[in-house]
């Protein structure tokens, strides 16, 4: 705050006004702490602006036509920028045309802005707050409001949109929700839309953020998510209503235990993908709704997903590895007198054991009903894998290659046979050490 009023100050002798703008006059009107210095200064031709910054610091233009200006300099970083017009010149979140204007109102200049809550401006120098939009008593409500019709114009919105809600809880003003309907996401990079996505599945909120997309018919856009609307689950083990609904809790339960993720982003986007197999695998048999198969038939819509949403190549494998394996803990609790060692070796060659027990029990926790702390099937194969000494890292071949080389093996498709037969033996707990393993190979004829 102190670059903010100094620079106001400057400002203030120059025969212009400085205020405080967008997040960083909500966060603190909520108690927030805001990391970003963001000003708009009124009043002063854009050339005069900058020749006035280049006294605090470093100054470049980041925005077009003088609209924003970037400072750095050695009490810190500070966004500043002119009041502005925009026009829609394209599709897409970028296709607008600035224009910069000194003279405009505090209240022409806001209505550009995304939402109400976001349009207020604060004088550092005086305290005063100007709130054109009411977005004050919005703020009270947790209300998210759009300002006015040219909201329409950026699609990107409807994504932001849900990323408040994911931050904050807040909920969606019937008419902004009904305005994002008409929206193209389309038209948005893909990059663009990763970036929201990851800031709403690392939310505070993630469940809300996920039902406000429903709600701003966003997921016609992600398919694979829309199809989870309406599909029917056994009323008995899943009282919480339809899959998409069970997937909103399962997300609002996840966040308990992100703490513990190693890989927070991954293990939320198999959160989310985790019941995507329901939409083709839930019928009705026997007087009951049952999703036969829907651990393995979600491979494919959760890779389709991931493509829309991700852009991390190495998260892939090990998200569709979590949903296919999602039920394994449970599975396996139940039929834990008969469960041997090399079933549990086995899993932690294909999954993260820990993260497939995050991920099970915030499936089990979705069902609007209470879940023992610690859950039993969690905490019997964390237990387990333990004693195997695979809970933290999958079981290691204990040959190696250069072991055959040097009893005379020749590279080739035989000894990767054989490599492959000494670690089927050593998760069958056959071979139980390194000793073991060399023993076993010197009795196989190299080919």
């Amino acid at each position: 705050m102190q670059l903010a009023r100094k620079i106001c100050t400057a400002v203030r002798d120059a025969g212009g006004r400085g205020f405080l703008v967008g997040g960083m006059v909500r966060d603190r009107l909520l108690q927030l702490p805001s990391k970003d210095l963001d000003l708009e200064v009124y009043g002063i031709e854009p050339e005069a602006l900058k020749s006035l910054l280049q006294a605090f610091g470093q100054v470049r233009l980041i925005g077009q036509r003088f609209a924003v200006l970037h400072l750095h300099s050695a009490e810190g970083d500070a966004e500043i920028s002119l009041p502005r017009t925009e026009s829609k010149t394209g599709p897409g979140h970028k296709g607008f045309a600035v224009h910069a204007n000194p003279h405009l109102t505090p209240r022409e200049a806001s209505r550009r802005r995304d939402f109400t809550v976001n349009a207020i401006l604060e004088d550092p120098l005086t305290g005063e707050v100007l709130d054109p939009w009411n977005g004050r008593r919005d703020l009270e409500q947790g209300l998210l409001r759009h300002v006015s019709s040219a909201f329409a114009e950026d699609p990107l919105r409807v994504l932001r949109a849900a990323r408040f809600v994911a931050r904050f809880g807040w909920r969606l003003h019937p008419k902004t929700a009904a305005l994002c309907r008409s929206l193209n996401l389309e038209e948005l990079p893909k990059e663009r839309v990763v970036q929201e996505w990851q800031k709403i599945l690392l939310g505070a909120f993630p469940g809300q953020a996920l039902l406000a997309l429903e709600q701003c018919g966003a997921l016609r856009f992600f398919p694979e998510l829309a199809a989870l609307r309406g599909v029917p689950q056994d009323p008995i083990w899943h009282p919480e209503g339809d899959v998409l609904q069970h997937t909103a809790l399962c997300l609002q339960a996840a966040v308990a235990c992100r703490e513990q993720m190693e890989h927070p982003w991954l293990e939320m986007l198999a959160v989310l993908c985790h019941d995507l197999g329901k939409a083709s695998n839930t019928e009705f048999q026997r007087g009951r709704w049952r999703s036969a198969g829907h651990d393995v038939a979600g491979e494919i819509p959760a890779r389709h997903l991931l493509q829309r949403i991700n852009q991390e190549t190495d998260v892939v494998e090990p998200v569709v590895a979590l949903v296919r394996e999602h039920l394994r803990p449970s599975q396996l609790y139940s039929a834990r007198e008969r469960v041997g060692d090399a079933a549990i070796r086995r899993l932690a060659t294909r999954v993260s054991i820990p993260a497939l027990c995050r991920v099970a029990w915030a499936d089990a926790a979705g069902r609007s009903q209470d879940l023992p702390n610690p859950w039993p099937p969690a905490a019997w194969l964390l237990k387990r894998a333990a004693a195997l000494g695979v809970e933290k890292r999958p079981p290691q071949n204990l040959l190696r290659g250069r072991d055959l080389l040097e009893l005379g093996w020749q590279p080739g498709p035989e000894m990767g046979r054989i490599l492959k037969q000494a670690f089927e033996l050593q998760l069958d707990g056959k071979i139980k050490n390194r000793e073991d393993a060399l023993a076993w190979l010197g009795q196989q004829v190299p080919g």
